[in-house]
């Protein structure tokens, strides 16, 4: 049995161990600001870094939980191991040689401790790297270089190849002095039928790494038909060392630039961590046999803190749509403030990262990352993409599910800066009205009631109800003073009062043009009765119209319509008239312009280069119109006693 570690040995390992190196493996430290350096603390949950470390005394402390101590302290809190082995671990680091009291200068550690676990790991990491060149691991290395993986690439990820055989790695380890309960307890053999077996055979492996480079476990893939173990994918099951719930494949390799450059990149696999690595996004980490969750994102939270405010991006990569939109809804319900910096990439044609890089090169990769949607925007279009923007309705609907998800936003600026992108994206003229819509709603939230999701929302600019889903006996008529019905109305009692003007321009409208549902059937009734093509005129063109107004509630309405004056002296009307229908049709366009444009902020110019200018041309030719028909409105409605345009 190994001696007492004397004092002297411990003073002296304290002494040269520079607690700033150590905690900082963990922690992203913010430079001294005095004697004290500063983070966010790895033992509680904080967004704000209470958690110091003063490198000239060689001890930390956290204002916010209260832990505090020496490096010692720090490793046996943060790796949950005993003070021997902290000591242990530390002259390990330092390359220190501790003279055991009673047992001299061979250490033997004691069976089954941490330290005993972390040596057999590694141990089984050195011999799975050395199979991995043998002619049996053919396949696992036809599988790298299929992946344009390199001996470089493996040797950096410390790939290995679990041989055939029952006991190879167990007999292998135990020949080192290693006994079957600590292969055991470490996740590296198993009891067989007939004695100890090993855990993997024939398949490629990945060593998991904890943040200070030791091996604690394996992921291995499935190789050959012919496997009976239980999925494509195994890894090393719980154990003292292998918490998968508290471990990212590849951030050993990643910490540094995670918090240099303020960004993580999370995949879903050991080869797109590989893959993004390769192709220079060292940022890249993984979930390792279990989805990402609450604890992998403090882990990786604490590497990109600095000591004021958060910086730092967290980008998801997915195979596909549904996965990347699961994870940004789920980011809704959590911390507001993370989720603001957290970004969505999806890759073409739903590959991976690896694909991507097979297929398209390592610029492929690096522009995925670059090219990264905020979540925000993600879950909010993928919301949209079930409605038919095209049409009112689905217009609509959109609103109905995105209002809601805007109002979740805490930042004011960030939730009035999504309300205003959103009616863009949906097509939506009255800007403010969405902006003021979402306003509501987050006052609803904040004073706890419930969502407003599922009232009604109303029509787009210029429909101020929402239509009958039958006609009804009789219909409401429109306040005749409302200055955004105007142009309709005004529309209207021309084609009732002086239909040889209105004409064939009247009749060219489209039946969208008259948003509100009653000059909608007015309009109707004008098209049944034949429109101004009929070449009726006076009290024929009134009775014509008014019959089929009739059916619908409508007919004092078309009266009113037939003798409310106009505006304007009698001979300025024709001009007058000119300009309402320019106006009415500028409305119109105006809509057409607002859903080109819609179409456009959801379309990638990259992706779709031919779409996207071809769309671009034409919403620059709808500009120049409406512009024409604004003029043509003003110019010819000037003098009239109207509302402003």
């Amino acid at each position: 049995m190994a001696g007492r570690i004397p004092e002297r040995d411990v003073a002296a390992i304290r002494d040269r161990a520079r607690i700033e190196d150590i905690v900082g493996e963990y922690v992203a430290l913010k430079a001294p600001r005095g004697d004290s350096m500063m983070g966010l603390c790895p033992f509680h949950d904080e967004k704000s870094p209470s958690f110091h470390v003063r490198p000239n005394h060689g001890t930390f402390h956290c204002f916010g939980c209260g832990e505090g101590g020496d490096v010692y302290t720090f490793l046996q809190k943060i790796e949950h191991i005993s003070f021997v082995e902290s000591v242990e671990q530390m002259a390990d680091r330092l390359g220190y040689q501790i003279s055991y009291e009673g047992g001299g200068t061979s250490v033997q550690r004691d069976r089954g401790t941490r330290s005993r676990l972390v040596a057999a790991n590694a141990a089984a990491q050195a011999f799975y790297a050395e199979r991995l060149k043998g002619p049996d691991a053919q396949a696992a290395r036809d599988y790298l270089t299929e992946r344009n993986f390199d001996g470089a690439a493996a040797l950096e990820f410390g790939c290995g190849y679990a041989p055939d055989g029952w006991d190879t790695l167990t007999k292998h380890l135990q020949q080192k002095g290693f006994e079957f309960k600590e292969l055991e307890a470490a996740g590296l053999s198993r009891q067989g039928k007939r004695g100890p077996i090993d855990r993997f055979h024939r398949r490629l492996l990945w060593p998991i790494r904890n943040l200070a480079g030791d091996v604690i476990g394996f992921g291995a893939r499935k190789l050959f038909d012919d496997d009976t173990m239980p999925g494509k994918y195994v890894n090393t099951p719980e154990t003292l060392l292998y918490k998968k719930s508290q471990v990212l494949f590849g951030l050993d390799l990643a910490k540094r630039d995670i918090a240099k450059g303020h960004q993580a990149v999370v995949v879903e696999g050991y080869t797109d961590v590989m893959a993004m690595h390769q192709a220079g996004v060292k940022t890249a980490v993984a979930a390792c046999g279990t989805a990402f969750g609450d604890e992998h994102l403090s882990l990786l939270r604490r590497l990109l803190m600095d000591d004021k405010f958060w910086r730092g991006e967290i980008i998801y990569t997915f195979d596909g749509d549904a996965a990347g939109q699961a994870a940004a809804m789920k980011a809704f319900s959590g911390d507001q403030k993370l989720a603001g910096q957290t970004f969505i990439a999806v890759a073409p044609d739903g590959m991976d990262p690896c694909d991507l890089r097979q297929k398209k090169g390592d610029a492929a990769v690096r522009d995925l990352v670059a090219r990264r949607t905020p979540l925000f925007e993600f879950a909010i279009k993928g919301a949209l993409a079930e409605c038919n923007l095209d049409t009112a309705e689905g217009q609509v609907e959109a609103l109905r599910r995105a209002v809601p998800m805007v109002a979740q936003m805490k930042d004011r600026a960030l939730r009035d800066n999504y309300a205003t992108r959103l009616s863009g994206w949906v097509g939506w003229i009255d800007e403010k009205m969405v902006v003021n819509r979402v306003r509501d709603e987050a006052a609803r939230i904040a004073k706890g009631g419930g969502s407003a999701a599922k009232q009604q929302l109303r029509r787009p600019a210029g429909r101020t109800e929402e239509p009958e889903p039958a006609a009804p006996v009789t219909m409401p008529h429109p306040n005749r003073t409302d200055p955004t019905l105007w142009p309709q109305r005004e529309a209207l009692k021309a084609v009732m009062q002086h239909p040889e003007i209105a004409g064939s321009v009247f009749d060219s409208l489209p039946p969208e043009t008259f948003g509100h549902p009653a000059y909608s059937a007015v309009a109707d009734s004008v098209r049944e009765a034949g429109g101004t093509a009929a070449g009726l005129g006076g009290s024929d063109w009134l009775e014509a119209v008014g019959n089929r107004a009739e059916t619908r509630g409508l007919r004092s309405l078309v009266t009113e319509l037939a003798v409310e004056s106009m505006p304007v002296a009698e001979e300025s009307v024709p001009r007058y008239i000119s300009g309402v229908l320019a106006r009415l049709q500028e409305v119109w366009v105006g809509r057409q312009v607002a859903e080109l444009k819609s179409k456009l902020q959801r379309m990638s110019p990259v992706d779709k280069p031919d779409e996207y200018n071809a769309l671009f041309g034409d919403l620059i030719a709808l500009e120049q119109y409406r512009r024409s028909l604004l003029e043509q409105a003003v110019g010819s409605t000037a003098d009239a006693e109207l509302p402003a345009f």
